[in-house]
This record gives structure tokens, C-alpha cells and sequence, in this order.
């Protein structure tokens, strides 16, 4: 398919090559970042700290989206997936203050666990490369 495009991270993650996956998958106008780590590399930010994990996840999904020429005014999906109910404001926080201009649809989840016991957070952001001033499909601009 010609429409399709993927990129894989800067830095890849640990995973990416041996789960055998794109960091962000570009299918027509809809773009779809991968589960998305506070690592960088195999270097893991913001130990013990919700809302820098939070906020490094974000940032390594929105470094993806660049690839595409996307930046956070694009977003209508975000997913956190959180290992404990007690660091829901934090990483809510986060979420905010990266989104609250665009008010994307967002999920949150408290799981059991992640592949790294170290991590708390994991995101995943969901792109449309449309048009993007907010008009119902089919009204004028």
C-alpha cells in the first residue's frame, strides 16, 4: 500500500527490533503512534516519577508524529496506561498540560503491569493529518 508509512524512533527503544515493530504507523490521513515508554534508548526517565514519565512518554510519541510534520494540535486519541490508581494526577497533569489546548478523546487504564517493572506509564496517540480547523466534515472553511 502506496498510503502507508512507518517510522521507527530516533532512538529505538528495546523493543522495537525485537517485538518487530514501527514506532508510528501513517495510513492515509490517520496517524497511530505505538505503546510509547519514558525510555529513551535503554535509559529510563523519570524513576519513580508519574508525571515525568508521563511527560517523556508524551514527548517520544510527539517526536514520532513529527516525522509525519505533525505536531500536538493533531492529536484526537491518547491512551495512558498506568501501573497504580495513585498516580492518576499525575500523569493526568501531564496529559494536560501537552493537550488541554486540543482536547483530544483519552483513555486511562490502571494495569497490572508493563514489560519494564521500573515503568509506571506507557501512552499511545492516535494523529488525523486532515483538516484541521475544526469544521464538520463537509462545512465550508
Amino acid at each position: 500500500m502506496s498510503d502507508v508509512r512507518r517510522v521507527q524512533s530516533d532512538v529505538p527503544s528495546p523493543w522495537e527490533d525485537s517485538f518487530g515493530f514501527a514506532r508510528a504507523v501513517a495510513a492515509g490521513d490517520h496517524v497511530h503512534v505505538a505503546g510509547t515508554t519514558p525510555f529513551k534508548g535503554t535509559v529510563l526517565y523519570g524513576e519513580g516519577d508519574p508525571y515525568e514519565q508521563a511527560k517523556v512518554a508524551f514527548s517520544n510519541a510527539l517526536a514520532a508524529l513529527a516525522e509525519f510534520g505533525l505536531g500536538v494540535e493533531s492529536v484526537v486519541r491518547t491512551r495512558m496506561y498506568l501501573t497504580h490508581a495513585r498516580d492518576i494526577d499525575e500523569a493526568g497533569r501531564a496529559h494536560k498540560e501537552l493537550f488541554d489546548a486540543v482536547r483530544p478523546a483519552a483513555t486511562l487504564v490502571i494495569v497490572t503491569g508493563l514489560v519494564d517493572p521500573r515503568m509506571l506509564v506507557e501512552v499511545e496517540v492516535d494523529a488525523y493529518r486532515g483538516a484541521t480547523d475544526g469544521a464538520p466534515e463537509g462545512a465550508p472553511a
